[in-house]
C-alpha cells in the first residue's frame, strides 16, 4: 500500500505523538466491537477501550494528521504493546477521548488531550472504512456516541439534617450500593445524581464493602466525604462494554476545587516570582511558586505562594527536573502561560486518586 505523506516532515506543524502501554496494567478485557451494518449504509460502530500504563511509560501508538486523509489517525501500533492486544486497529480513527468528542478538534489539542489525561485514558475510535463512509453520507459522527460516558466525583459537605443522601443495598450483597438524595440538600447540591450507583468513598473502591462497613465508613468521614458516582447509563455503559470505572475518568466540574490558567506578559522588573522545587505532600517532587512580588504581573495574574506548577503553555511537566521546567517558562521571551492548583486542591485530588 502506498504511504501518505504525514504533515510537519519539512518543518511544517509535527503533529505525531507516540504513546506505550504498559502490558502488564489495565484489563485484560478487549473492547465490546460492534459492526453490524445497523443503517445499511455501511458504517459501522464505534468501539471503546480504556487504556493504562504506568507513569514512566507511553501509550503504545502513534497518533497521525495526514495528507489527504480526515480524521485523527491511529498508526504504527506497536507489537505485542496494550494498544494491539486491546484491539486497536490501525488507520483506526479517533473519535472521542475521555467522554470529549475531538475529531473536529485541531490535532495538537487533541494531542494535549490524551497526554493530560495521565496514566489512563478511554479512547473511542471507528474503523478507517466505516468513517470514510460516514464522512462521505455527510453524518455527524458525535452522534455516533452516547451523550454522557463520564461518571462524577461530588464533594458532600455535611449540614444539620446530614449529608442529604440514603444507601440502599440488595439484601445479602456487598459493593451495590444505590443513592437517594434529598431535593436541595447537600448531596443535591454538591451534583450527585438521584439514583445514582456508589463506586468509591474517599477515593476507595466499596466493591468489597458490606452495608454496614460502608455505615460506618461514611460515619468516619466527619463533615465532608467524597463520591465516585455513576448514573444507570453509565454504570451500563460500562458494564456492557467490561470497562473499569474510575475517578481518573470522572467529570469533576461541580468539584470545589479548581485549576486555575494564569498567563502572564514580562514587565520591565521581570514576571515578579521564584520558582522552588519541593517535596509534594501527596509524595515525589513538584515545582512551586515562591516570593510572589506585589504589583508585578505573577501577582496580577492571580498567583499564589505556595501554588504548584502542573502545565507550562499548555504542555505538561510531569516528569521534569527543576531546569526543564525553568527552560520551558523561558522558551517565550516575554510571555508565559502556567497551569497551577493550590495546596488544598493538590492534596484533595491526590487523596481521590
Amino acid at each position: 500500500a502506498a504511504m501518505k505523506q504525514t504533515k510537519g516532515l519539512e518543518g511544517d506543524k509535527m503533529s505525531i505523538i507516540k504513546f506505550e502501554f504498559n502490558p502488564k496494567v489495565g484489563i485484560d478485557n478487549p473492547a465490546l466491537t460492534l459492526t453490524e451494518d445497523t443503517d445499511g449504509e455501511g458504517v459501522g460502530e464505534p468501539r471503546f477501550y480504556l487504556l493504562s500504563k504506568e507513569s514512566t511509560e507511553t501509550f503504545g501508538f502513534c497518533l497521525h494528521e495526514e495528507l489527504g486523509c480526515q480524521g485523527h489517525v491511529i498508526r504504527q501500533i506497536e507489537l505485542g504493546g496494550v494498544a494491539q492486544r486491546r484491539g486497536l486497529q490501525d488507520g483506526d480513527r479517533l473519535l472521542q477521548v475521555n467522554g470529549h468528542f475531538v475529531d473536529h478538534m485541531d490535532h495538537l489539542r487533541v494531542v494535549q488531550k490524551i497526554k493530560a489525561s495521565g496514566n489512563q485514558v478511554l479512547l473511542a475510535v471507528l474503523d478507517g472504512d466505516s468513517y470514510e463512509a460516514a464522512k462521505s453520507l455527510g453524518r455527524d459522527l458525535s452522534q455516533l456516541l452516547p451523550d454522557d460516558i463520564r461518571p462524577r466525583l461530588c464533594h458532600v459537605t455535611r449540614d444539620k439534617s446530614g449529608f442529604g443522601f440514603s444507601v440502599s443495598c440488595p439484601e445479602g450483597t456487598k459493593g451495590t450500593f444505590q443513592l437517594s438524595v434529598l431535593q436541595d440538600g447537600p448531596a443535591d447540591r454538591a451534583g450527585v445524581p438521584p439514583g445514582s450507583w456508589l463506586l468509591e468513598l474517599n477515593g476507595d473502591s466499596v466493591k468489597s464493602y458490606s452495608h454496614t462497613q460502608l455505615t460506618r465508613k461514611l460515619k468516619q468521614s466527619g463533615n465532608k466525604v467524597t463520591l465516585l458516582v455513576a448514573s444507570s447509563a453509565v454504570e451500563e455503559f460500562y458494564r456492557l462494554r467490561g470497562l473499569r470505572v474510575t475517578a481518573a475518568l470522572a467529570d469533576t466540574s461541580r468539584l470545589p476545587f479548581k485549576v486555575r490558567e494564569l498567563h502572564l506578559v514580562k514587565g520591565p522588573a521581570g514576571y515578579g516570582f521564584l520558582l522552588k522545587e519541593d517535596d509534594c505532600s501527596s509524595g515525589g517532587v513538584g515545582q512551586f511558586l515562591w516570593e510572589v512580588d506585589a504589583g508585578l504581573p505573577a501577582e496580577r495574574a492571580g498567583m499564589k505562594e505556595g501554588d504548584r506548577v502542573l502545565a507550562v503553555n499548555g504542555e505538561s511537566i510531569e516528569g521534569l527536573d527543576h531546569e526543564q521546567t525553568v527552560h520551558r517558562i523561558r522558551a517565550r521571551e516575554d510571555q508565559v502561560t502556567l497551569l497551577v492548583i493550590d495546596p488544598a486542591g493538590d492534596e484533595f485530588y491526590h487523596s481521590v486518586g
